[in-house]
């Protein structure tokens, strides 16, 4: 879920996802970073709820490793 808590609406913006690859004693073996757009605009003093997928080419996960969406950022304008 987004929230806008100013009062002007965001027209525009990006999401960013840090997608870590983790290996089988807990590692973090790598960092693949996905960005979307922002599900704008958003109304000021709103929120608006958006679900991502967010895909790793299987080649960067070998067997035994697992990925985990660790991090996401929102920058809107």
């Amino acid at each position: 879920t987004f929230t806008n808590t100013g009062t002007i609406a965001a027209r525009s913006g990006t999401v960013s996802f840090a997608t870590h690859v983790i290996g089988a004693l807990g590692i973090d073996w790598a960092t693949v970073t996905t960005t979307q757009p922002l599900p704008a605009p958003i109304a000021g003093l709103t929120s608006r709820t958006q679900t991502y997928t967010v895909c790793v080419e299987a080649w960067r996960v070998p067997l035994g490793m697992h990925v985990e969406t660790l991090g996401v950022t929102a920058t809107w304008s």
